[in-house]
């Protein structure tokens, strides 16, 4: 598979502050990336470079084949950005903001009109196609500029925190779209402070604190990367918790966390679900009953915290 996006050695300095230490990407076409980190942590800066808006100050990137140095107008050709304000024309309705763009792109006037009336439908702006924008809410206005970056059919799509600002079902709607642009070849680089949107978008995910890059992988790797599973188990005789903590002990070899309170022995494990199975069985035979036996994976908030030691809502307020 051809990389869409491709950097080596990105270095951003701001006279005494480095805002990328020297960073690599290779993005898959038809993939998303989703690019997480703490507030100043470089993310912004990384984007402003593979989009032509900043040069690094070493290093070098392409963009859909071409060089962002380069070649930026071919660059500029074939990516949209959403970045984190809206920009659509407050003086002009949602269609006309969009049937303009559609004309900038060189598309004929009844094919922007179809364009614009394709993407008013599909970020549920049809009801509102022919107001003026100054008067749509701030969700909506969100929504329209996300629609204005897709009306040239981009080859690949930047988005700078797309759904701030969205309530859920403007975010629902628009991870839908996104699902459909990556079905028919899209690429897209996200960034983003809910890491439930990355981990339900992205293909591979990229962790940037202080310039650099200090973790990748799929949101299940990450998780792997900082303790792997964890099995729970509450019982329901405050009595057998001494005899519980012994098998889960046995089974796992790690040393478990009992909390007397709440009847639970919890423990790491990397067995999977076959932790489940033994400790089911051993219970059986020790005639211990259980209210609740359960595996999961730290969640992607904990793999925040542990690599860059800020969880993403500290990181936000910190803005």
């Amino acid at each position: 598979m051809n990389n869409a996006v491709e950097a080596q050695g990105l270095v951003k300095r701001y006279g005494s502050t480095t805002a990328l230490g020297g960073i690599d990407l290779e993005v898959p076409t038809g993939t998303v990336i989703g690019v997480l980190g703490p507030n100043g942590a470089g993310k912004t800066t990384a984007v402003r470079i593979l989009t032509t808006l900043t040069d690094p100050d070493e290093g070098h990137a392409t963009v859909a084949g071409f060089d962002v140095g380069t070649h930026g107008h071919e660059v500029r050709r074939r990516i949209g950005l959403a970045a984190q304000d809206a920009t659509v024309d407050p003086l002009l309705t949602g269609r006309e903001n969009l049937v303009m763009l559609g004309e900038l792109h060189q598309l004929r006037r009844r094919d922007a009109v179809a364009r614009a009336a394709e993407l008013l439908d599909a970020f549920s702006l049809g009801d509102a196609a022919d107001r003026r924008t100054s008067g749509y809410s701030g969700g909506m206005r969100r929504r329209l500029d996300l629609a204005a970056t897709l009306v040239g059919r981009p080859e690949v799509l930047f988005l700078d925190e797309p759904t701030t600002g969205l309530d859920p079902r403007g975010r629902s709607e628009l991870w839908t779209v996104i699902d459909t642009l990556v079905g028919t070849g899209t690429t897209v680089m996200l960034t983003t402070q809910y890491l439930e949107e990355a981990e339900r978008l992205a293909d591979d995910i990229i962790l940037i604190d202080h310039g650099r890059i200090i973790a990748r992988g799929d949101a299940r790797k990450l998780k792997r990367q900082v303790g792997g599973d964890q099995v729970s188990v509450v019982v329901v005789e405050p009595a057998h918790l001494a005899e519980a903590t012994r098998i889960i002990a046995s089974i796992t070899g790690s040393e478990p966390n009992v909390d007397a309170g709440a009847r639970s022995v919890t423990a790491p494990t990397t067995l999977g679900v076959e932790t489940l199975v033994l400790a089911a069985k051993e219970f059986t035979e020790a005639q211990i009953a259980v209210d609740d036996m359960s595996l999961r994976q730290p969640t992607l908030d904990e793999v925040f915290l542990t690599l860059t030691g800020s969880t993403a809502d500290d990181a936000e307020e910190s803005k």
